[in-house]
């Protein structure tokens, strides 16, 4: 535990059984999926959606932040969040495919007479 220093409390989070450790693989294969999806999960709402990465990435940030090993992991995650957020304040979208564009909506052009 990175907090041992201060309190044994968090040590029933790491010993006997490693919980912690396993929170942390499942938020990382989380991640992975939110970052390279699948063909099952692309294009999807949950995938699509920057809100639910705002939400999702302080969690995975505060449960890095909690083992020794985690924290460079956690900056990143803190890296992340910040880029997500000024993504949405500049209103970017996610693209279904990964290394790709947004499709362009063409508009109809108006009948001439």
């Amino acid at each position: 535990m990175f907090f041992d220093f201060l309190t044994k409390i968090l040590d029933g989070a790491v010993r006997p059984v490693p919980i912690l450790q396993s929170v942390n693989m499942f938020i990382a294969v989380v991640t992975l999926a939110y970052e390279w999806p699948l063909p099952l999960l692309a294009g999807t709402t949950f995938h699509k959606s920057i809100e639910l990465r705002m939400f999702w990435l302080p969690l995975a940030t505060m449960s890095s932040v909690l083992m020794y090993q985690g924290t460079n992991v956690a900056l990143y995650y803190f890296v992340a969040t910040a880029a997500y957020f000024w993504a949405y304040t500049e209103g970017e979208v996610i693209c279904a495919e990964p290394w790709t564009l947004p499709k362009r909506i063409v508009p109809k052009s108006s009948e001439k007479a």
